[in-house]
């Protein structure tokens, strides 16, 4: 099989994934909205609908960032740059891009932005997934605890 012929097979790969993920996440969406006007019993009940909607949400925010990816790619195939390295401009082998489709950077520029703390330009979405876990604008001090 040709490359041409590969990146044609990962664009329908891609193409399905991302109608997958349309319907995954407008069904998670609506199950969420649909879970917080449900009123429930007791405290119980309510922490474990909390758990769920927390367990919801973030699988939710994962599918989205696929999403995005997904769609990045299929930019790219329109403008004739998949499969091509964002950082080192060279091709990703067919390895790489039928294992991760929405891959933008070779495996050596892949290892190299690991290296440097994650800040080369192919992996831009994780910088902005570690700032989501250090949220300047609460301390300990904002949490309280009961201890009865």
């Amino acid at each position: 099989m040709t490359r041409k012929e590969s990146l044609t097979s990962l664009r329908q790969i891609l193409l399905k994934r991302r109608d997958a993920l349309r319907r995954a996440l407008a069904g998670d969406l609506s199950l969420l909205k649909e879970l917080r006007g449900q009123s429930t019993g007791d405290v119980i009940d309510a922490a474990l609908d909390s758990a769920q909607d927390e367990l919801s949400s973030q699988l939710a925010e994962v599918e989205s960032r696929e999403l995005a990816s997904i769609e990045n790619a299929l930019e790219r195939m329109r403008e004739g740059d998949y499969g091509c390295c964002e950082n080192c401009e060279e091709a990703i082998p067919l390895a790489r891009l039928q294992a991760l489709p929405y891959a933008t950077t070779c495996i050596n520029c892949q290892r190299e932005a690991e290296k440097t703390g994650g800040r080369g330009r192919g992996i831009q979405g994780m910088s902005r997934l570690f700032d989501s876990f250090s949220d300047s604008d609460s301390s300990s001090s904002d949490v309280e605890v009961d201890v009865s």
